[in-house]
């Protein structure tokens, strides 16, 4: 099982406060591990790094905001101050608004452009922007591995979220774009996958998926429900191992792919 370590690797991980962010970098950390999360505030990022560990020299906190180049320059260059290297980049920052997805009170020929290009920004160049300045740092050492989080919007088109899911279609066709780019350009130890969740719970979309006061699904959640074989949401530990497999030398044959991680949405017909 050696070849699943991340001894002595360098991981960032952006959108690395939030709930599946927090939890993925806990699983990068506890895989070996030095970890840095960046998120736009500073001290959301700082007591997520202090959730993981209070070891200074493994964790990192950083705020920038991906959809600003400058902003992601200067969190490398702390992160090369500190550690002098980058092994992983896991980018996880991204989101929905309400602003920009689809209901009853609000057609898809109401939505804003405007609102529609901060989705696209935040999912795709939140996406494209750090990949470009820590995979800079990747070409040079000739060896990297960038791991994007789509979804299981990308490929089975949900109902409401137009926005969300046609910039995490964009993040599918670029994560293979990018993984063939790094592999014949620079070098074939570069390596560019991406996993694609499925129904998750966390901040953004619990109360449109569970009833707060009683607990009970909304009849939104309960259709996802009965749409997911394994018949519940995943749990942030469930995408701990699919990532350390993708970050890990386990992965070393395994470019340009998006791996579904969705207790088999994905797979179910309906019928």
């Amino acid at each position: 099982m050696t070849g699943f370590e991340l001894n002595n690797k360098t991981a960032v991980i952006t959108g690395g406060s939030g709930t599946l962010g927090t939890s993925m970098a806990k699983g990068l950390y506890d895989a070996g591990a030095r970890v840095c999360i960046i998120g736009r505030d500073l001290e959301k990022a700082s007591r997520a790094a202090q959730m993981i560990s209070s070891d200074s020299e493994r964790v990192l906190g950083l705020s920038a905001d991906v959809t600003h180049p400058d902003e992601v320059e200067r969190a490398a260059e702390a992160v090369l101050m500190r550690w002098g290297q980058v092994d992983i980049l896991v980018n996880a920052a991204g989101g929905n608004r309400p602003e920009a997805t689809t209901n009853p009170k609000q057609s898809f020929f109401d939505l804003s452009p405007d609102v529609m290009r901060t989705v696209f920004d935040l999912n795709l160049t939140g996406t494209i922007i750090p990949s470009q300045v820590f995979g800079r740092t990747m070409a040079q050492q000739k060896t990297g591995v960038i791991v994007n989080i789509s979804s299981m919007a990308a490929s089975r088109p949900l109902t409401r979220v137009v926005s969300y899911a046609a910039a995490k279609a964009a993040i599918d066709n670029f994560t293979r774009w990018l993984a063939v780019y790094m592999a014949k350009e620079y070098s074939p130890s570069i390596r560019v996958n991406a996993m694609a969740p499925g129904f998750f719970l966390a901040e953004q979309n619990r109360a449109m998926l569970v009833d707060t006061a009683t607990g009970e699904l909304t009849p939104r959640g309960r259709t996802i429900i009965d749409h997911t074989p394994m018949n519940r949401f995943g749990e942030p530990r469930d995408l701990i191992g699919t990532l350390v497999w993708l970050t890990s030398d386990a992965s070393s044959f395994v470019t340009g792919i998006v791996v579904p991680v969705d207790g088999g949405f994905s797979a179910f017909s309906g019928v």
